[in-house]
């Protein structure tokens, strides 16, 4: 088993920041050492300059099995265990949240509770034909966290959610696809490939304006009309001072593929 030092691993692949979650023995389950090294590596992302996607992955068969739930009652404060874990998790989401750099999901195998959650936290998700998904907090009795039923309510609409949540029952990565939980499906072998290409992709695009997007998405829900409108001619005004807003229309006028910078 890996040491926490070693068990969220970040890698670099040009623009794209690699996030490798890294307990493959028990697929991927996350304790309380991961949980802040997971923090740490967010923070680390963030502080760079020149990050413009991020993909995140799990080693082995699994992408993540959730919380390590053998640890959940191996101290004599079960509160205090479970905050350990949860904390720095919800902050790491927050500051994801707050990025502006795109992220990228490659699922396989055990996408359950947690790990569930962070699948959801992603913008994209790429699963391998061998992902099987489950919500999987009712089965212990626990309510969802790491964002779960935001998301999942936003992603699946209200009904499916509550079935999902309520029953925790297992579904395969056709039924995630037919749901909108993720955006591809492919065979396991070129899952890996397929999810670093997306986020290839995405570092390759208009930095700044990917962030301003991603905002206007998640507010979108919650927003009336007119509200929304003048938060579109902000953000779209705000993009116009860019270097990549300029290259873009350049390239538009020129009929050549734009080279964003994220400028």
């Amino acid at each position: 088993m890996s040491d926490a030092s070693d068990s969220v691993q970040l890698t670099r692949d040009g623009g794209v920041a690699i996030l490798t979650l890294n307990r493959p023995a028990v697929l991927n389950a996350i304790d309380a050492p991961m949980a802040e090294r997971f923090l740490a590596q967010i923070k680390a992302i963030a502080a760079s300059r020149d990050v413009r996607a991020i993909l995140l992955q799990g080693n082995g068969r699994a992408f993540c099995a959730g919380g390590d739930v053998s640890q959940f009652l191996s101290g004599s404060d079960i509160a205090a265990g479970i905050e350990a874990i949860m904390a720095p998790l919800h902050a790491a989401l927050r500051l994801l949240d707050a990025l502006p750099q795109p992220s990228v999901a490659c699922l396989q195998g055990a996408v359950a509770g947690g790990g569930f959650s962070l699948a959801l936290a992603c913008d994209l998700a790429i699963a391998a034909d061998d992902a099987r998904f489950t919500m999987a907090y009712a089965r212990i009795g626990a309510t969802p966290d790491l964002g779960g039923t935001y998301r999942l309510a936003r992603l699946g609409g209200q009904r499916r959610a509550r079935e999902i949540a309520l029953l925790a029952e297992t579904f395969g990565a056709g039924e995630a696809l037919n749901l909108g939980l993720v955006n591809r499906v492919v065979p396991v072998a070129e899952a890996r490939d397929a999810a670093l290409a997306t986020a290839r992709k995405l570092a390759a695009g208009p930095t700044g304006a990917f962030g301003r997007i991603r905002t206007l998405l998640a507010q979108a829900p919650d927003a009336d009309l007119a509200t929304h409108l003048d938060a579109e001619r902000d953000a779209f005004r705000a993009t116009t001072v860019s270097a990549d807003f300029r290259e873009g229309v350049t390239a538009f006028l020129e009929k050549r593929p734009a080279v964003f910078t994220g400028l």
